[in-house]
């Protein structure tokens, strides 16, 4: 029986770094199980370079990445997600599109590598950071019995995520 691919949407305001980030590492990670996708309520329309860097540097696939808009993942004909997660406090206190399919939607907040000023090494230490807290909640999200689980106890342990405290 081959086991179902599912589909994750990640958010952020400018679809530049954390939600590219959590991509990157889902596409990786939950290679064979997850479908990885990112977009933005106001997409920046790049991808911040610290972001592939930083990917790169752990392993990651650094290329297929874009800036774009979540009303692609909202049209008609887009894929139906089953997840949305939202990794910025901005875009998680916006009015999101209404998803096709109904999917199980949650706030990972991740403070904004992209925000922090100071020198190249402090930035790319901001993003570092940011990596390790994005890998840790797909590292629980990954274990989690999705067959087994009903709708609100996805909810949730979904929500629980959000508050898992990044490791190393």
């Amino acid at each position: 029986m081959t086991e179902r691919l599912y589909n994750v949407l990640f958010l952020c305001t400018g679809n530049s770094a954390r939600s590219v980030l959590a991509e990157g590492i889902l596409r990786k990670d939950g290679e064979g199980h997850f479908t990885a996708y990112s977009a933005g309520s106001q997409p920046k329309g790049t991808v911040n370079p610290l972001a592939l860097k930083v990917l790169g540097d752990h392993g990651y696939p650094i290329d297929g990445y874009r800036s774009k808009s979540w009303d692609e993942f909202a049209a008609p004909g887009a894929p139906v997600m089953d997840f949305v997660l939202t990794v910025c406090d901005s875009a998680a206190g916006e009015a999101c599109p209404v998803w096709p399919g109904h999917p199980s939607i949650a706030h990972w907040g991740i403070d904004d590598p992209a925000a922090v000023e100071g020198s190249d090494a402090d930035k790319e230490q901001a993003f570092v950071r940011a990596f390790h807290a994005v890998k840790s909640r797909i590292d629980t999200f990954l274990h989690l019995p999705l067959v087994s689980l009903d709708r609100f106890t996805m909810g949730t342990r979904l929500q629980a995520i959000g508050h898992v405290e990044a490791a190393g």
